[in-house]
């Protein structure tokens, strides 16, 4: 299943609207046979593409999956149910129950009365924090929301002049592109396009061509190349989009937490200290410490060359 769901996570940014699944096929004798990830825009799903891959070797097989198999009719490809049923593998192994209710259990249901056994849950959390993008928008109405900061020591995001390169190494910003390569749109407000002209591609040696869509959070006129959120609610208006990124500068990440849509916040913190300068937030809403505990979790935290990073995920109910 660690398999599965690190070639889920590889599709994570290519594959809206559609979940980033995740699909391992193993022999009886304990030989991967077929593997797939969901392609990019959604099609052939996971399952399509390992069954494909593995051929007749899949009859008696087990198959693991981070989502339960889709069971809806499609007019973009066939029930991977129904492809698994003409497969004959002897065991399904599944990481997550589909929420969506077009399918919720009914794949699941099919395997089982063909004979086939199905193990629920192998993997489970694994799995979610990787389909996290598809699942907040199926949940939510919007996609996760992921905040990037390269701050000091201090908390300071640039100099008093707005000069911000570079803040980090170049270990940090490699692990920038990597995040905007599993990223299906990336936004920034016109403060930082102005300042910075940033190109908010991705630059890593065989992820060029995953480079996100360009947003930008503003209420002048549209820009060629750009697509425009006049406010931050507009996500709620994304339906093609699982994973954002947020990469503006003080106004954006103020504007999107002040309307508590920030899901992830990932901190590249750099060894320097910049003292007077632009400070990362401006007012959020808050009128008392004691509201500021609680909301915040600190789930990961890695040295990337001299820089450290720590990422942050949003406690809700």
């Amino acid at each position: 299943m660690a398999r599965a769901v690190a070639l889920g996570e590889d599709a994570r940014g290519s594959s809206a609207p559609n979940p980033n699944v995740g699909c391992v096929i193993v022999s009886s004798s304990g030989r991967v046979v077929g593997k797939g990830a969901t392609a990019a825009g959604g099609r052939p799903h996971a399952e399509a593409v390992a069954l494909d891959q593995a051929g007749k070797r899949a009859a008696g097989a087990t198959v693991y999956a981070t989502l339960e198999p889709c069971a809806h009719a499609s007019d973009r490809g066939p029930a991977c149910t129904d492809l698994l049923l003409g497969a004959n593998p002897e065991r399904i192994v599944i990481a997550l129950r589909d929420p969506d209710p077009r399918t919720s259990g009914k794949g699941i249901r099919r395997l089982r009365r063909a004979g086939i056994e199905v193990a629920l849950g192998v993997g489970r959390e694994a799995a979610k924090r990787s389909l996290s993008g598809w699942l907040t928008r199926l949940e939510l109405g919007r996609p996760r929301v992921t905040l990037k900061l390269a701050l000091s020591i201090d908390g300071k995001i640039a100099l008093p002049s707005g000069e911000s390169k570079w803040i980090t190494g170049e270990d940090a910003r490699r692990h920038v592109h990597l995040e905007r390569a599993h990223s299906d749109m990336i936004v920034v407000g016109r403060g930082t396009l102005l300042a910075d002209e940033p190109r908010l591609d991705v630059r890593l040696p065989g992820f060029e061509e995953r480079s996100p869509r360009r947003a930008l959070l503003t209420r002048g006129e549209p820009l060629a190349g750009w697509e425009t959120l006049r406010n931050p609610r507009d996500v709620y208006g994304l339906h093609d989009v699982n994973d954002l990124l947020v990469e503006g500068g003080s106004a954006t990440a103020t504007a999107f937490l002040s309307e508590d849509l920030v899901d992830r916040i990932l901190i590249y913190r750099a060894p320097i200290i910049v003292g007077e300068g632009k400070s990362s937030f401006g007012y959020v809403g808050l009128d008392a410490i004691a509201d500021a505990h609680g909301r915040w979790k600190l789930v990961d935290e890695q040295r990337l060359g001299v820089d450290r990073l720590e990422v942050y995920e949003r406690v809700r109910s």
